[in-house]
């Protein structure tokens, strides 16, 4: 008899073999027909202009990121608001223990100036005298 973790083993080795089962007839079966087309980067369906090597805005990814940890935990609330009635007072209490860390944290956010997208004014250092090679 094998044990549970025998029969995980078992289902990961046949997983691993349907995975490289199609890898390889999809090698196999699968026209090879090579044109300009489709070997260039796919980006929207059109073609850049300029140079592609951009540097981004660093808000872009912080505002994303903000937008997936709000997103995710607000889906929380569905499952909640279905069986509220049947849950009571103690449901209500620890979703508004929740909703208060969630507002805490959206608050925060904007307070640290995360979600402001305009850009900020740069500080240019200045030299409070010249410096000169006779004075190295």
């Amino acid at each position: 008899m094998l044990t549970q973790f025998g029969q995980v083993l078992i289902f990961m080795i046949i997983a691993a073999g349907f995975v490289a089962v199609a890898f390889i007839a999809a090698r196999l079966i699968g026209p090879k027909l090579p044109s300009k087309g489709k070997n260039s980067t796919y980006e929207c369906g059109e073609d850049t202009e300029g140079d592609t090597w951009l540097k981004f805005n660093v808000r872009y990814y912080v505002i994303a990121l903000i937008f997936i940890i709000f997103d995710v935990e607000i889906v929380f609330l569905f499952p909640w608001a279905v069986v509220f009635k049947e849950m009571g007072l103690i449901a209500f209490i620890e979703m508004a223990i929740f909703l208060i860390i969630l507002i805490l944290g959206f608050v925060y956010a904007y307070a640290k100036g995360d979600l402001h997208w305009d850009k900020p004014r740069p500080v240019i250092p200045a030299l409070d005298r010249q410096i000169f090679k006779s004075e190295i």
